[in-house]
């Protein structure tokens, strides 16, 4: 269905989780289809998901991001909403049975995000300060690269992250920098890290629109919302990671990025003590990133990532 034989719906329902970050998307998605469709009523469907309601274990040891996704997935599923937005990086590689998702928007800052109220980089960290992070990807990168800090667990939402750093249970935390500037809270980032010194999850800062399959018509009506640049890096990063059968349980990372009209990816997998890490890098072709993203996976696996992997599974 083309946008030319398209009409759009009366009602649309949002599902979405009810943390402040997800919300903020949901309404940035809301106002968007608002502004594209202003016959269409849309709403927002807020929702607490697993993943929200466990907070004292981190997510690798619970089932990971997908914990964030399955209920509304549900809603989808039982029509209570019609589509679902998600923050990318919490999207598992393999959609369940029936679910697309036909729309990717346009990426946002994809680094991660130095957070102190004493210190101004990670570099200034005096040994044995504490850094909180909720992500095996952050701690394998800090702990390779900073040995003498203390890395830490982090749950909850941004908030009470930041709240427990103001506490002082922190010196300093580690937050995905979109998600602060969504928020309003760019003002508490001491310094972005840049992706040569903590590669990106794979996703980060892009947010993805899933629906029921067979459902053409939303398919036409997200069309314009779609970003294809954003896409192509999107779907090299998660053609690595699901090749890798990557999780947040995998300390791991995957960053592609359009230069000079190639498609530039780099990727790593780690131990969690990043005593061992590896990473690969390559040049493809725009046109086909998932095969990129399978040859990073293949390039790592080639140096013994399947041995860190298997480890991390017994």
């Amino acid at each position: 269905m083309n946008q030319a034989t398209f009409t759009p719906p009366s009602r649309l329902v949002i599902a979405s989780r009810e943390s402040a970050l997800a919300m903020w998307q949901a309404e940035h998605i809301r106002d968007r289809l608002r502004a594209l469709y202003p016959q269409t009523e849309v709403e927002i469907l807020g929702m607490t998901t697993k993943g929200d309601q466990i907070l004292d274990v981190s997510l690798s040891k619970i089932g990971g991001k997908g914990l964030f996704v399955k209920e509304l997935e549900t809603a989808l599923e039982n029509g209570s909403a019609d589509i679902a937005v998600h923050s990318l990086k919490d999207v598992p590689m393999r959609l369940p049975e029936g679910f697309v998702m036909p729309c990717i928007c346009e990426r946002h800052d994809p680094c991660d995000a130095f957070v102190s109220n004493d210190f101004e980089s990670l570099q200034a960290l005096p040994a044995g300060s504490v850094v909180g992070t909720s992500s095996l990807r952050r701690e394998c990168q800090l702990r390779a690269r900073f040995p003498h800090l203390k890395v830490e667990p982090l749950r909850g939402n941004v908030q009470t992250r930041l709240r427990k750093l103001d506490e002082g249970q922190y010196s300093a935390i580690i937050l995905a920098a979109a998600g602060l500037k969504r928020l309003g809270l760019g003002e508490r980032i001491r310094n972005v890290i840049s992706s040569e010194d903590s590669l990106p999850a794979v996703g980060q800062g892009a947010l993805g629109i899933e629906i029921r399959a067979g459902r053409p018509e939303l398919e036409a009506l997200l069309a314009p919302l779609h970003h294809a640049e954003s896409a192509t890096c999107a779907l090299a990063e998660r053609a690595m990671s699901r090749t890798l059968n990557g999780s947040c349980q995998v300390p791991l990372g995957g960053f592609a990025e359009l230069q000079g009209g190639k498609l530039r990816m780099r990727g790593f997998v780690a131990t969690p003590d990043g005593s061992r890490m590896l990473r690969a890098e390559l040049i493809g072709d725009i046109a086909q990133p998932e095969a990129l993203g399978e040859l990073i996976a293949q390039e790592l696996l080639k140096q013994g990532a399947g041995e860190i992997l298997a480890a991390l599974n017994d």
